[in-house]
């Protein structure tokens, strides 16, 4: 017989972002207990508010997650987190020099080949979320168990550092700018989700081989 939860889904994002930011040891139980109440109100008030409900619990369950895992180790995750910061600037400065040096050395190349060098300049913000992401699987990868909250601490304090030189330098942004800086910090979170997920994933085998 089929079972009733086969017919009543949350909403896969929602329930992967609990996972995500829920400590390994409570994942389970946590995303389990959500499915249960989720299942229990679809059934008495209909899907729609069910799911509306199951995303209100899930953004106050990764908020008080974060905030716990924070006070749990705060000197921890503050020290990932500058060092990130430091990664971060080393990292997104590379492909620039790199580039300039490059330029300055071939520059009878680039002269002659001038359609290589613009091609070469609209890939360089793929070369940056690149690195963003790395440095998101960096972070999370020394923030062991935490790893969501530290590449989410970074994240957070990166868009509070823009903010702020967005605000004392307003004429020299645009919205290509902001839209680029945001996938930036969205690559962070991608590269802890990635450290996260495959930490999971091994620790999930190593119970089965165990057991």
């Amino acid at each position: 017989m089929t079972c009733e939860r086969d017919f009543v889904q949350p909403p896969r994002t929602a329930a992967s972002l609990v996972n995500l930011f829920a400590p390994t040891e409570e994942a389970e139980a946590l995303v389990g207990d959500l499915l249960e109440e989720f299942i229990q109100r679809a059934h008495k008030s209909g899907i729609a508010i069910a799911r509306k409900w199951y995303w209100r619990q899930s953004v106050k369950s990764i908020a008080c997650l974060m905030l716990m895992a924070f006070r749990g180790a705060p000197w921890a995750t503050l020290a990932v987190t500058i060092g990130g910061l430091f990664l971060h600037r080393i990292v997104q400065g590379l492909p620039d020099k790199a580039l300039s040096a490059i330029t300055d050395r071939y520059l009878w190349y680039w002269s002659s080949h001038f359609e290589v060098y613009i091609w070469v300049l609209y890939g360089l913000p793929l070369v940056h979320l690149t690195g963003s992401m790395l440095v998101g699987c960096v972070v999370a990868f020394a923030a062991k168990g935490r790893e969501m909250v530290a590449t989410m601490t970074l994240a957070l304090v990166l868009f509070a550092m823009f903010g702020v030189d967005y605000i004392t330098h307003v004429a020299h942004f645009s919205l290509d700018i902001w839209m680029f800086q945001s996938l930036g910090f969205f690559a962070i979170l991608v590269g802890g989700a990635i450290v996260r997920t495959v930490r999971s994933s091994a620790i999930s085998r190593s119970r089965a081989h165990r057991a």
